[in-house]
Order: C-alpha cells, then structure tokens, then sequence
C-alpha cells in the first residue's frame, strides 16, 4: 500500500467501539478515543480523525473480524473512501506477548500497531455482493432450522415411545415440525429465485450440477466458496478434507488426516455428494472399491473422492466449461507425438 501515513486500529464493541492512531515509523499519535456504535459515532470518528488532519488517502483503517459488531462501520467507511483491513483475532493476538493489561484501549493501540507492522501482509476488505450476503444468510439459517427440526424429530420419537402418552406434547412437536419444513422450502425457493436473476451466479451453478453428485445446496454452498480463490488445494484445505502431515524428527510421526476445520456445512454436504457418486457412478465405484481392495481405509477412500469433487467443481468454474463425463488429460508431448505421426 503505497503513501500509507497514519495507522487507525479500531476495537468494536456491541455499543461502542474505540479508535487509536499511530503513524509510521511506529508511534502513538493519538491516544484512544471511545465512540458509540452508531451513525453518530460514525461521523464523530470522521470529524475527529478530519481535526487531527489524517485524510482517507493516507490511511489506513484496522479492525478484527468481530461479525456484525463492526460490519456497518466497515461499509461506513469503505464509502468514505478509507482503505478499511478486517483481520482475523488470532492473528492479531499473536502478534504480541501475552502479558500485560487489556482493555479496549490497549487492544486498539495494538491493533494499530499491528497494521504497522505487517502493512505488506494487509489486505483491503471489499464489501461483498449483496445477492451473496443473502444467500449466505439463508444458507446459514437453513442449516439452523434443519438441525431444529431434527431435535423436534428425535424428541417427539422419545415421547411415542413412552408408556404414559402426552397427545398435547405430540401434537406441538408435529406442528413445529411441520412448521420448519414449510421454511426450509421457502428458504430453497428463494435461494433459487436469487440464483436465477442474476445471470452469472445462474451459469455457475448450471455448471456445477452438471457435476455427478452436485445438487442444488452444495452447488449454492460452492458458488460461496470459490468466490475468494478457485484453487482447489486452497478449497480443500479450507473445508477441512485436505490430509496434513504430522511428523517431526525420528520420534513423531502421526498418519497424515484431515484436520476437519471449516465449514460444518459444506463439509457434510460434500461428504453426502461423495457418498453418492461411490454408489452410482461406474468410475467412482471402481476406484473406491479398487482403493479398499489395496487396505486403504473406506473413510479415506471417501475423502478423497470428495477431493476429487473439489478438484472437478475449480476446473469446472475456472474453464467455464460442464463436466464431461468420458474427459481424460492429455500429456502435451503425447499430443506433439501424435500429431508429428499424423
């Protein structure tokens, strides 16, 4: 980032947030100022930083990644013209030895400082689509009222089954339930309706059904994913199915595994699409039952499958093309050869 001055570290609270700033080489110009969470706040933070003569040009604006804490802010000043730099926590806190006090003003002098010093390593955060933003809302509250209705399931089997019935206590769960398959259609519908009128978020997921195994839900959750990257080992890793080695020296040595990070919701879903093109996909069939012939683990043999899946859904996006079923790569020098025997 280039004519970067003046470093602004935001600490977001629910209701307030406090703001310090420093310049570089690193120095505390201004002492941590508190402001409320709100429109006011906002533009008091705007006159107060203007008094001070730190202009959006030569700023920079850090704040952790705090949810819908520090979101509007963000918007806020994105539209102000400041460049804005979302971190994550951890990275944040691992900057500096934990030891000393915390309070909101000393994390935000840290925060401060920390743009600082990893200024190289910033990214500017960009605010992203709102059809997006919409369907990861939906996605997310889907997946709530999908593990509701499987606790209301679950508790009303419990009570059936009991020798004293309660018929009141039955008749409310079967009406939740009924309830929550109701919202959770309305929820797919307007996914679909969002997809469908925006034209290339519609091609997208036309090219990812076409993959085997690939339904609306995992192609809605990949259209998400690949937003940032379509680099299919970045994916992976993110989800949660890319193995990891575990291994130091002579003495420590673990079989490579996922470590299951990432989305919860992606990852099952993924693992249900690989579930099924085990069952009824020839090729995929073939190489599951070839790899536990070998003693490879079915687990693992699953896993990679969904890998697999991964690496096709990257491929599909990345070369705009659907999945061809029979597709196999060719080498560059077989083809020079066949062609100069041609």
């Amino acid at each position: 980032m280039a004519q970067v001055k003046y470093f602004v570290g935001l600490d977001m609270a629910s209701s307030t947030f406090t703001a310090a700033t420093g310049t570089t080489p690193w120095k505390v110009m201004l002492k941590p100022q508190e402001f409320e969470n709100s429109e006011d706040g906002f533009q008091a933070l705007l006159e107060w930083l203007a008094k001070h003569q730190i202009s959006a040009g030569q700023s920079v604006v850090c704040m952790e990644a705090t949810g819908v804490y520090g979101e509007s802010l963000a918007y806020f000043l994105y539209v102000k013209g400041y460049r804005v730099c979302v971190e994550p926590p951890l990275k944040v806190k691992r900057a500096f030895k934990p030891n000393g006090p915390k309070s909101d003003a000393v994390d935000s002098l840290q925060i401060a400082e920390y743009a600082c010093r990893y200024l190289d390593q910033l990214s500017v955060w960009q605010p992203k689509s709102e059809i997006l933003e919409q369907m990861r809302v939906l996605l997310s509250t889907r997946e709530q009222f999908v593990g509701q209705r499987t606790a209301h399931k679950n508790t009303l089997q419990a009570i059936q089954r009991k020798v004293v019935k309660t018929p009141f206590a039955e008749q409310a769960h079967l009406q939740i339930i009924e309830q929550l398959k109701k919202q959770i259609r309305a929820i797919d519908q307007e996914m679909r309706r969002l997809i469908e009128n925006d034209p290339t978020f519609k091609h997208m997921l036309l090219l990812l059904i076409s993959i085997p195994g690939v339904g609306f839900l995992l192609a809605a959750h990949l259209i998400l994913l690949t937003q940032t990257s379509l680099d299919h080992r970045k994916l992976a890793s993110y989800l949660g199915v890319a193995p990891n080695q575990h291994s130091s020296g002579s003495s420590v040595y673990k079989p490579a595994t996922s470590r299951h990070f990432g989305p919860p919701a992606s990852r099952k879903l993924l693992y249900l699409a690989a579930c099924s093109v085990r069952t009824h996909r020839h090729e995929f069939t073939s190489y599951f039952l070839r790899k536990t012939a070998e003693g490879k683990s079915p687990r693992l043999v699953l896993n990679n499958i969904a890998n697999k899946l991964i690496k096709i859904a990257c491929a599909v996006l990345s070369s705009n093309t659907p999945y061809i079923p029979n597709y196999r790569p060719v080498q560059p020098l077989s083809l020079k050869n066949a062609l100069t025997r041609s």
